[in-house]
């Protein structure tokens, strides 16, 4: 499998891609008014405290006040602050206090209405390990299979930990699977030196505060995106170039040469249509090759993705013609699950099968698929009626809601009431106003839709409400107005 990291860089906005043979599968935004928070270390004061949920709003400086739970305080005595940390098992008001100050860390960016989600456990993540100073653990990432590299990996760490006084846990990444003892010796240095930085911040810092800042996301994916797989990084600004370089070198030298800078007229993101994949990628309707299409649905509490056979009439029988689109389905869901980087909970409605190996191998095929994404995901069984759900992690928000807002019109919902309802809502508008107050005649503001059914197809209905009520009704097109908009004037 070959990969390729496109970043696009504007004053505005960054943008990367990732492109596995020549297919989109992960778009990042990062906006320069909004930029990522997950991994900033904040200095924070108490706001409230929840007692019913073992919660408290902390004040971390956002527009938005963020949000602890009692499950996310380790259970640790915080010299810096003076502030005692006895343990999960005790009441919220026994961790924390009003107006209490906290060093916390973002776990989730804040998300619609959500504050931010805070945990007192920092961690500080390099390109080999992640550093958590309040812990004695060694853990290696799970997706390094074989018990062998496991053990060595955590023996080469616990090794180096004995020849150094200082606290501190650490978690072996998925690349240190190969690397040599020295390299992971610097990163334990480097990672010590960002620790003791935040510590410094913390007495010069006023709460609420930021003590430490995560990278940018251009270095972001060097660090955690980009894998022995990933064959080129074409970047399109020079700037950026110039800091990836000197950034790689310092800390990932394997990959300074992967690293191109891009001055080509055509648009970087128009290499192998990832343009119009984002603009796909927003879209309610995904196609699928054999004539099937997916309809995916985002909402607030959960998605739900819906499989379809569409134009796909198969060869030999219904429940073959089933099983291939359900196939098919499963590993483009798994895509667009990355592309469109949905998170929480997910409820995918199969096509019924009769046959239990055609379940067997959809979910296969799905947890195949699912095995390449990075965001940590939960796969169920399917059910009798062909249903899965998944939860997949949620730290940032989708690209739908960066890049998106909810219509104007619709407020969301997705649909308008027809010309048709609103001339009848106009019809009861004009009957209350007409008992309750004496006017001398009516005038109705409404969208040209609506004046035009009201001209027309419902002109016997307005002329016997003219005669019922006694008054005149006089329409008038507001061109400003949408279809569900309008207005009943009194004259």
């Amino acid at each position: 499998m070959s990969e390729e990291v496109l970043i696009n860089v504007t004053p505005q906005e960054t943008r990367v891609a990732l492109v596995e043979n020549g297919v989109l599968q992960e778009v990042y935004v990062e906006r320069t008014q909004a930029r990522v928070m997950v991994g900033n270390v904040y200095k924070g004061r108490v706001v409230r405290i929840l007692p019913g949920m073992q919660a408290a709003f902390v004040d971390i400086g956002l527009e938005r006040t963020a949000f602890l739970h009692a499950s996310d305080i380790v259970n640790r005595q915080d010299d810096e602050l003076g502030t005692a940390i006895n343990g999960l098992d005790q009441s919220i008001h026994k961790l924390l206090a009003d107006g209490q100050e906290i060093v916390v860390q973002v776990l989730k960016d804040p998300l619609g209405t959500k504050g931010a989600r805070l945990t007192t456990q920092i961690s500080i993540p390099a390109r080999f390990l992640v550093y958590l100073p309040y812990s004695q653990h060694i853990g290696v990432s799970q997706k390094i299979d074989t018990a062998e590299d496991r053990d060595r990996l955590r023996g080469i760490i616990a090794g180096i930990l004995r020849d150094d006084e200082k606290d501190g846990g650490f978690i072996v990444r998925t690349v240190a699977e190969f690397v040599s003892e020295e390299e992971l010796h610097l990163d334990i240095q480097f990672l010590r030196k960002v620790w003791q930085r935040i510590q410094r911040n913390v007495s010069m810092v006023a709460a609420p505060g930021l003590l430490h800042e995560d990278i940018p996301l251009a270095m972001r994916t060097m660090r955690d995106v980009v894998r022995d797989t990933v064959e080129k990084i074409r970047i399109d600004s020079r700037e950026t170039y110039e800091k990836a370089l000197s950034f790689a070198r310092e800390l990932i030298p394997e990959v300074v040469d992967r690293i191109e800078y891009y001055p080509g007229e055509r648009p970087i993101f128009e290499l192998y249509s990832a343009e119009e994949e984002i603009k796909r990628a927003l879209d309610h309707k995904v196609s699928l090759k054999s004539g099937g299409y997916l309809i995916i649905d985002q909402t607030e509490a959960m998605t739900t993705i819906d499989v379809n056979t569409g134009a796909y009439i198969g060869r030999r029988n219904l429940e073959e013609t089933l099983y291939k689109t359900n196939l098919e389905a499963a590993q483009a869901l798994a895509r667009q699950l990355r592309l469109r980087n949905i998170g929480g909970i997910i409820i995918i409605d199969f096509i019924d099968m009769a046959d239990p190996e055609h379940r067997r191998q959809v979910m296969r095929a799905m947890d195949k698929a699912l095995a390449k994404d990075r965001v940590k995901t939960f796969v169920t069984q399917m059910s009798p009626l062909g249903l899965v759900e998944v939860t997949r992690k949620r730290t940032r928000e989708s690209l739908e809601h960066i890049l998106c807002e909810p219509c104007a019109v619709c407020n969301g919902r997705g649909i308008l009431k027809t010309a048709q309802t609103v001339c009848y809502e106009i019809f009861r508008e004009i009957l209350r106003e007409a008992r309750q107050f004496d006017a001398d005649e009516y005038l109705v503001l409404a969208a040209q839709c609506v004046i035009d059914l009201l001209l027309d197809e419902e002109a016997t209905s307005l002329a016997e409400l003219q005669g019922f009520i006694n008054k005149p009704i006089h329409l008038q097109v507001e061109t400003a107005y949408h279809q569900e908009e309008y207005d009943v004037v009194l004259l």
